[in-house]
């Protein structure tokens, strides 16, 4: 659980210590101004920028009976953050499986990866992609 939170805590943490040290320097607004850009990016590291998670089981059965994708991502992974953002309102239609919440998932993107958790590992039907495109990504979002 804190290995999934942890650079949200580190990030909420150090917003606090420079807010802290920009009051005690007389600089309220610059110490303010600090702390909500370290509020943010906590926000943008935290599990909370994706899609609810599930776990790799459901996912897969989920997937074999409406046909969407399952996206394989970690808390904190830059390519995770790009393609979720680039995806949009089109990233509900996929199924989200955090590898660091669910030894499953972990195993499954192993398993595909040789032997490593490299993350975004989008799965959809008999393919599966690492790192993929994101162009190509949202046209078979669109097309699903």
């Amino acid at each position: 659980m804190l290995r999934r939170w942890g650079l949200t805590i580190v990030m909420v943490a150090c917003g606090v210590l420079v807010a802290v040290a920009q009051l005690r320097a007389d600089l309220s607004v610059v110490g303010g101004v600090e702390l909500v850009v370290f509020l943010l990016l906590a926000l943008l590291l935290s599990p909370w920028a994706f899609p609810r998670s599930v776990s790799a089981a459901e996912a897969q059965r989920a997937s074999a009976v409406d046909g969407r994708p399952i996206v394989y991502w970690r808390p904190g992974c830059r390519y995770c953050l790009q393609l979720r953002f680039s995806l949009g309102r089109l990233a509900r239609r996929a199924h989200w499986v955090d590898i660091w919440h669910d030894p499953a998932g972990a195993a499954a993107v192993r398993a595909t990866a040789d032997g490593n958790e490299t993350v975004p590992t989008v799965v959809l039907g008999d393919q599966t992609v690492v790192n993929p495109d994101r162009a190509w990504f949202r046209a078979q979002l669109r097309a699903s």
